[in-house]
């Protein structure tokens, strides 16, 4: 196994540091159907891996909050979803469950007739809604991670970078699972453990400037007023940053502030998979953002259903080579 996918440090059972911790508690009764699976399936980075974990009933979910790193079991049952937290920041990851499995989301007012397919998706999926974990520098680091290459080397990176500069998680949580680095984390990482994690200097000079003004972008997140206004203001900020253009500004958004409009325009495959859906042929970004314009504002609820419906794009063409730039 190569050295970075070890842990820098390990759960000190004595001093209670990390299995010790002590849980809590809370319980989350929604008022609207509730697809728990469905809606954290943005935050997973690839399936199971240091910072998320499925379980038949829910899932582990690690934290790196503005108080602390915190451990987040979900688990659903008839009653709605138990929670239960571990860690400094045990209290914030609790409060914020309602926002994270979509409190804030009101699909009331999407008009699906013009379109049969996303109608019936919508009908099977009626608990389908979008998350906010108000966390913006960790959705921000794996996007970055994510620009420009396979999914396959971006959660690579990503594991291994965790797993060598994050922390154990707090209480029980599986093997394995690790809570992300801090901001100053991220900016220690030396330039040749970002180049064997198979990250080049594009990518780790973004995630580092990224880092000098995560509390700056962590502010856009207010939990008071209108969502969509602050994913805008949120995205207007990403952008701003060298490196950081539109799809990744969509990518985060979508994840850290539930933002119902985002789109992550320059995906190799989304595109496709809109025309796929809505028309059945694929279509470029121009007729994929033609195809989604009757439904400006809620555009990110549209992109989950196409999602959700299991249409994609035909596979002809030759796949994308995964580079391993390590040894270069």
């Amino acid at each position: 196994m190569d050295a970075l996918a070890e842990p820098r440090t390990a759960p000190d059972a004595a001093s209670g540091s990390a299995t010790d911790a002590p849980a809590r508690h809370s319980r989350y009764a929604p008022q609207h159907p509730l697809q728990l699976s469905r809606t954290i399936a943005p935050l997973a980075r690839g399936g199971d891996g240091p910072c998320f974990r499925r379980t038949s009933t829910g899932a582990w979910i690690t934290m790196r909050t503005p108080l602390g790193p915190a451990t987040l079991r979900l688990e659903q049952d008839a009653d709605g979803i138990r929670s239960t937290a571990w860690g400094a920041g045990a209290e914030w990851a609790l409060d914020g469950v309602p926002e994270l499995l979509g409190a804030r989301d009101d699909w009331d007012d999407i008009d699906l007739s013009p379109s049969p397919l996303l109608t019936e998706v919508r009908r099977r999926n009626p608990g389908l809604r979008l998350s906010r974990n108000r966390l913006v520098l960790e959705m921000l680091v794996p996007s970055i991670l994510e620009q420009k290459v396979t999914a396959v080397e971006a959660w690579r990176a990503w594991r291994m970078l965790v797993r060598r500069h994050g922390e154990v998680a707090p209480g029980p949580a599986p093997d394995g699972m690790v809570v992300a680095p801090t901001a100053d984390g991220w900016r220690m990482i030396p330039s040749w453990e970002w180049h064997t994690a198979g990250v080049g200097p594009q990518r780790s000079e973004t995630a580092v400037r990224a880092s000098r003004v995560s509390a700056a972008l962590e502010r856009t997140v207010t939990g008071a007023g209108d969502v969509a206004a602050e994913s805008a203001e949120a995205s207007v900020r990403l952008r701003s940053l060298p490196g950081i253009g539109i799809w990744t500004a969509a990518e985060v958004t979508s994840r850290s502030h539930g933002d119902p409009d985002a789109v992550s325009v320059g995906d190799y495959h989304l595109a496709s998979t809109v025309g796929m859906a809505l028309t059945g042929s694929p279509v470029d970004d121009d007729g994929m953002l033609e195809l989604l314009s009757p439904w400006a504002g809620q555009r990110q609820r549209v992109l989950r259903l196409i999602l959700a419906s299991g249409i994609s794009k035909p596979r002809r063409g030759p796949k994308i080579t995964i580079q391993d730039h390590r040894g270069h």
